[in-house]
């Protein structure tokens, strides 16, 4: 077998594939179904400081490449999640991501704060969140905000910082820059793309918020785009995702320039998908004669 261990952050990882933050919640229940412990990691569910109960109305919507959602951060909040959902996830034996949201800065400084004195690995600061004090901007859009935010974050966090980006920023690598230069340890994109579903009998928009957010197959040649132009603009790790779907789209998310990667909607499709995808990678790696995984990164 080639061997699929690689490190990311100067943290070690027993294979390159990390459960998506939001669809694959903090693990338990796709433990029930295989052993998480396989995986390289597992990124939380999104948490805000305090506990959220999610928006209302109908939250996912199926497309023909994918599916929406609009869930709201639902969440137990920091504190439950210390509490509670650590302790769990650290007995499968894998490396924990904590993504953190906030609607305002003092927020994710206070979820840092909580965070920093816990066994997680890296902590994944989402700026896709609405920022209400700028007019419900989003953190991720403006790459000044963004850096604001990022270096204010980093003045404060004891953990590696990796921070997700949003597909709907307003230039991708200047943004990605921004938080180079603000402190990121490393970079995680795409988060979903912004979109819109409407219900023609009831002629009326599927979500109550209109818009939600788009994953799943349609994404991935977007997301694998702005990888490729991010990891050759920055000098930190990059974490790759968006509609990873089969073992080939991790080889060529890997091949743009991601170290690890993290799948999302497929794990709804197929619950125990990266297995699949780990036998699939092996397979490629042995039949083309690559000892390492980490040989493929970035090589485009």
């Amino acid at each position: 077998m080639a061997n699929l261990s690689t490190t990311f952050l100067d943290i070690p990882f027993k294979n390159p594939l990390v459960g998506a933050s939001g669809t694959f919640g903090f693990g338990q229940e796709y433990h029930e179904i295989f052993d998480v412990g396989q995986l390289g990691g597992i990124s939380s569910k999104g948490l805000t400081i305090n506990p959220k109960t999610g928006n209302e109305g109908i939250r996912i919507w199926e497309t023909s490449m994918g599916m929406m959602n609009s869930i709201g951060l639902q969440n137990p909040g920091v504190r439950a999640f210390i509490s509670q959902e650590i302790p769990r996830m650290q007995s499968y034996g894998t490396n924990i991501i904590a993504n953190l949201g906030g609607n305002t800065l003092d927020e994710y400084l206070q979820g840092v704060e909580l965070l920093n004195n816990t066994g997680i690995q890296i902590l994944e600061l989402n700026i896709s969140c609405p920022n209400v004090k700028a007019g419900g901007m989003a953190f991720g859009i403006k790459a000044n905000i963004a850096y604001e935010t990022v270096k204010k974050v980093k003045e404060i966090c004891h953990k590696p910082l990796m921070v997700k980006l949003s597909p709907n920023a307003e230039d991708i690598v200047e943004m990605a820059q921004a938080c180079e230069s603000a402190g990121a340890d490393a970079l995680s994109l795409i988060n979903t793309l912004s979109g819109m579903a409407v219900d023609i009998y009831r002629r009326q928009p599927v979500f109550n918020n209109v818009y939600a957010g788009l994953s799943g197959p349609a994404i991935k040649p977007i997301a694998m785009r702005m990888v490729h132009q991010v990891s050759k603009a920055v000098k930190i790790p990059v974490c790759g995702m968006g509609g990873i779907s089969h073992w080939e789209d991790v080889i060529a998310f890997m091949m743009a320039g991601s170290q690890i990667v993290q799948v999302g909607t497929a794990n709804f499709v197929k619950p125990d998908i990266m297995l699949d995808m780990l036998q699939g990678i092996d397979n490629f790696l042995e039949q083309e004669g690559i000892k390492n995984i980490q040989e493929i990164v970035g090589v485009l």
